[in-house]
This record gives C-alpha cells, sequence and structure tokens, in this order.
C-alpha cells in the first residue's frame, strides 16, 4: 500500500481551489495524474513567514516548489506526461520558463503592487486570514517582496524605478498571452485532448488573473479578449474541480450514491412510520370517550364509629 501524501497549500476563493499560483500548480497537476492527496490549506502563521507553501509530506521528508513536487509525484507512477514525445517535453520545458520570465512580474506587479488592487483586494483578504498581530504587516511584507523581485529582475538600464518598469513588464506579458492563446488554439489542451504538466502551470498562472474581481485590470481585460484561454480555464475547472460536472471522479461519484441510498432508506423507513401511525389513529375512536361512572365515597372511618356506638 502505497503511502499517504499530504499537501499543505494555500487556501481558495473566487470559485478557484486555492488563490496562490504555485499551490494551483500542484493541486491541478495532482488531478490530472491521479494522485490522491491528502490537501490541508493553511493561512498565514507564524511558521508560514520563513516556510514554502506549497509542501508536500511524504515518507517522512517534506518537498517543496512546485517542480520538485511535480518530480516526486512522477516517481510514485502519477505522470500526467507519460505520452508526450521529446520534442513535446522540451516545449513543455520552454514554455514554462516563458511564464516564469514574462507573465510572473506582471501577476505580482498586479496582485502585490498595483495600489488600487492591494487596497482593495489582496491585502483585505490575506490579513482576514492572517491571525493578530500579523494581519497588520505580513500583506506588506509579501507586497515589499514582490516589488523586490520585479525590480531585480526587471529593473535593467535605463529602467530603474517601478513606475519606468511598469510598461514593460505588461507588455511583455500580454505578449506572453498571445503567444499562449496562438499555441492553444482550438484544442481543449496544449497538447491536444489530454491535460499534461504545462497545461497546469498555465492554469495556476492565468486563473487566478481570469476569476479574481480586480479593481485595475488591464492584464485581466486582456487575457478576456483571448476567449480559447478563458475556457480552457473553465473546462479544467468543470472536469476536474466541478463534483456536480461530468468530470466528476468515479470515488466522489460512487459517494454521491452511497449517500442518496443511505438518504433513499432513511425516507422509506420515515415514510414507514409515518403509515403505521396513520393506522393507528385511524383505528383509535374518533371521539373522547365518556368518564366512568365514580362510585360514592365511602364514609369515613370516624362516621362508620358513630354509627356503630349504641345509643
Amino acid at each position: 500500500m502505497a503511502a499517504p501524501m499530504e499537501l499543505l497549500c494555500w487556501g481558495g476563493d473566487w470559485d478557484l481551489p486555492s488563490v496562490h499560483t504555485e499551490s494551483l500548480i500542484v493541486l491541478v497537476y495532482a488531478k490530472f495524474a491521479g494522485a490522491k492527496l491528502t490537501v490541508k490549506p493553511v493561512d498565514w502563521t507564524w511558521r508560514t513567514i520563513t516556510a514554502s507553501i506549497p509542501q508536500l509530506h511524504y515518507e517522512g521528508s517534506s518537498v517543496t516548489e512546485p517542480t520538485q513536487i511535480l518530480n516526486v509525484l512522477r516517481k510514485n507512477r502519477f505522470n500526467a506526461d507519460y505520452e508526450l514525445s521529446a520534442k513535446q517535453g522540451a516545449d513543455t520545458m520552454a514554455y514554462i520558463a516563458l511564464l516564469e520570465e514574462k507573465l510572473r512580474p506582471a501577476l505580482l506587479h498586479t496582485f502585490w503592487v498595483d495600489a488600487e488592487n492591494y487596497v482593495n483586494l489582496t491585502k483585505p483578504w490575506f490579513a482576514s486570514r492572517s491571525p493578530f498581530p500579523l494581519n497588520f504587516f505580513v500583506p506588506a511584507r509579501q507586497a515589499n517582496l514582490a516589488l523586490s523581485r520585479i525590480l531585480l529582475t526587471k529593473a535593467e538600464a535605463p529602467l530603474h524605478s517601478i513606475t519606468e518598469v511598469e510598461g514593460k513588464i505588461y507588455s511583455e506579458a500580454k505578449e506572453c498571452l498571445n503567444l499562449l492563446s496562438h499555441r492553444l488554439g482550438t484544442s481543449h489542451y496544449f497538447f491536444g485532448n489530454t491535460p499534461t504538466s504545462l497545461d497546469a502551470f498555465v492554469f495556476g498562472y492565468i486563473a487566478p488573473l481570469h476569476k479574481a474581481s480586480l479593481p485595475s485590470g488591464q492584464l485581466q481585460q486582456h487575457l478576456k479578449q483571448l476567449h480559447n484561454l478563458c475556457q480552457f480555464c473553465s473546462t479544467v475547472l468543470k472536469n476536474y474541480f466541478d463534483e456536480t460536472g461530468s468530470g466528476s471522479s468515479p470515488t466522489s461519484q460512487d459517494a454521491v450514491d452511497a449517500n442518496l441510498q443511505k438518504l433513499t432508506q432513511l425516507v422509506n423507513k420515515e415514510s414507514n412510520l409515518i403509515e403505521k401511525m396513520d393506522d393507528n389513529l385511524r383505528s383509535s375512536p374518533q371521539h373522547r370517550p365518556s368518564r366512568p361512572h365514580r362510585p360514592d365515597p365511602k364514609p369515613s372511618s370516624l362516621a362508620t364509629e358513630r354509627n356503630s356506638t349504641p345509643a
């Protein structure tokens, strides 16, 4: 029997199983590969300030980073890429690198640096899930990390400020989305009708952008114009995360059937009980019976003694 695998990841919202890109990548890949993970959503705590999320706990060890977690799943024969050719495998690596270089900076800016989105969406969401007193400074700390990462990777001469870098990162992100849309075409997934790790990475990157209610969303508006990418997100959610949809797993369907069977049995028992109660009521007298005649009370002992006393 295979050892259980437990995944710690950020919680979900916006109709997504997680709002966190890396967590989404692992969650959806596990669905693609048929891996059964015990998922435990975590919120901001003192431990998660320094810990890396997501984390996979398996055989007494912890693995972080999506690529490393996916390698562990593949070693345990949960491989969504087993049908890919060598060229398709190389294309997968190239597109994942493209996502990291071109799309991630714009996503970091959209959620953590853009003032309107940060104040109205990102900060309240994470603060509401942070224990006191972390809710006062953890979101700000994460925003500073996002800003530092953008400037470190994109602030090359002559661009040195975030205002100067902003135009560049959004231009590159839109170009990246256009390339993804062109590569997907009219297919359900990027390599045909079967999802692979590339689909997991693309979904993890664009699904939060697609589903979040962003007050300031120039990149989101561009994504909405690429209808095949939006449909791609909807297809993955429907087929792998909507328990009532056609993509619900056999295990979940069996559980639903078992629950329905139990409910049917319970309803039948209740119906039988109600029928018996009705029969009893019908056979019982319909009018209140008259009170039985009570005999006259016996005379008291004192009266008896008086009557028995000779005159």
